[in-house]
């Protein structure tokens, strides 16, 4: 069964497209393949961790923004020779 589910989130991670469905049935077929069974205590805190580690890796993906870092420019001044 799990590797249907398996199946399915690979296909949409490679299409780059994942639902919120597709999402958890991969973190749930994660925490299973952790050992862990479902609807207990440890199975759901295997989920919420995951989850917590998502929402920290997008906000420390959006707080990087290569293009906004400080710029020091300095004006080169060429004047001409004197004859």
């Amino acid at each position: 069964m799990w590797h249907k589910t398996a199946m399915v989130v690979a296909l949409a991670a490679i299409s780059g497209c994942m639902t919120a469905e597709d999402r958890r049935a991969a973190d749930e077929a994660k925490c299973r393949s952790y050992g862990f069974a479902r609807k207990n205590d440890a199975f759901a805190e295997c989920l919420q961790r995951i989850d917590l580690a998502r929402r920290a890796e997008l906000r420390s993906a959006s707080a990087f923004d290569p293009w906004d870092r400080l710029v020091i420019y300095r004006p080169v001044i060429l004047r001409p020779r004197p004859k």
